[in-house]
């Protein structure tokens, strides 16, 4: 079936049509600050891609204040109904992934409470602070440097973080530390209610702690 374009001719955006702005979606997040145009087009014609998406049981969730959208396979109440295809793939994650998404989502509540910047921007060595205290006294500093890396690297696959340019200093050198930022879709995906039982969910993660990497979570 062709989706005609529903943008008035002369108009200041592209030319987006519902098809142009779905399958990217399909495909990954939408993040205003990354296209500005498709960002607009979509904000002209969501009620159009609600509408469509909702026929391939997809919902579409668009935060502006926050600058970002995706598409969210919609759950099925009753458990006799009939399953159809997930379009939005379910990701498992390792226990460390999940932990770390954790605690990254705990430090940008903190960030966004202190009434500061915008974006919360972290350095690998910051990442390793965080996850530190869940680790056996005397841990490999190196091991667990490229463990954090690795951790990190699937994060950002999957585009919660992003790996920002090395800073320059004074001097004019780039800083050999990698810097990272967070991205605000997170909270999209660990919750208010879910940080409200973060304690308790951190006993259990440092009792776990010993358990095989092969333990998995869905996202």
């Amino acid at each position: 079936m062709e989706i005609p374009n529903v943008l008035e001719p002369g108009s200041s955006l592209p030319q987006h049509d519902l098809t142009s702005l779905v399958v990217p979606l399909l495909k990954s997040v939408l993040y205003r600050d990354e296209d500005a145009q498709a960002w607009a087009a979509l904000l002209k014609l969501q009620a159009r891609v609600r509408d469509y998406v909702a026929v391939l049981a997809l919902d579409l969730v668009l935060d502006e204040a926050e600058g970002y959208a995706f598409l969210r396979s919609r759950s099925t109440p009753d458990e006799d109904a009939p399953k159809s295809p997930r379009l939005v793939a379910r990701r498992p994650l390792s226990f460390q992934v999940s932990l770390l998404l954790a605690l990254l989502r705990k430090k940008l509540a903190e960030f966004d409470a202190s009434g500061g910047d915008t974006r919360l921007i972290l350095s690998r060595d910051a990442v390793v602070e965080l996850v530190r205290v869940f680790l056996p006294a005397g841990s490999n500093e190196s091991r667990l440097m490229d463990q954090v890396e690795t951790h990190l690297n699937k994060i950002i696959d999957l585009g919660f973080v992003r790996r920002l340019k090395p800073q320059v200093s004074s001097a004019g050198r780039a800083a050999q530390e990698p810097v990272y930022e967070v991205r605000r879709i997170l909270k999209a995906f660990v919750d208010a209610q879910w940080l409200a039982e973060f304690d308790q969910r951190l006993a259990a993660y440092q009792a776990q702690l010993a358990a095989p990497e092969g333990d998995a979570n869905d996202a």
